[in-house]
């Protein structure tokens, strides 16, 4: 379905970040994607693994910058969890994620920044948030999708 009949039928591409875990890059993707673009897309995460509990400092850094609080919202979830998916977004595992029908596919290569220090979870929020702007900018204006 074009972008065209989607804004007409008022119905927003679905993105999904992907990751191993589905513990942290991904999680702070999807909650900047519903913080920053959910007027022009839907976000979602997943990983080809799962974890108990979203990676705590990436919590409380998103708790502290944004207000937001992951855990309340969001949960680790398995890639076969995800409804069809227009965009998909690879975090940079370094692994080969399995295949996900998608009309558009890229990678973001970003470190993990887990069980390093705030400012290192810091950097990689900026870069997310950069992204997800970016994306958002490339959607509205039929760059993508």
């Amino acid at each position: 379905m074009n972008y065209q009949i989607r804004k007409a039928n008022k119905m927003k591409p679905k993105v999904a970040f992907i990751c191993v875990h589905n513990s942290c890059r991904s999680q702070i993707a999807e909650a900047l994607g519903k913080h920053l673009a959910a007027d022009v897309f839907e976000s979602y995460s997943a990983g080809t693994q799962t974890v108990d509990r979203i990676n705590q400092d990436a919590v409380r850094l998103m708790k502290q910058r944004y207000g937001i609080d992951m855990e309340k919202t969001q949960k680790s979830k398995l890639i076969s969890e995800l409804p069809a998916i227009d965009a998909v977004i690879t975090m940079g595992c370094n692994v080969n994620c399995p295949y996900l029908p998608s009309r558009y596919r890229t990678d973001w290569g970003i470190d993990d920044p887990t069980g390093k220090d705030d400012s290192e979870f810091i950097k990689v929020i900026n870069v997310i948030e950069g992204k997800i702007l970016l994306l958002k900018e490339k959607i509205e204006n039929r760059e993508i999708l």
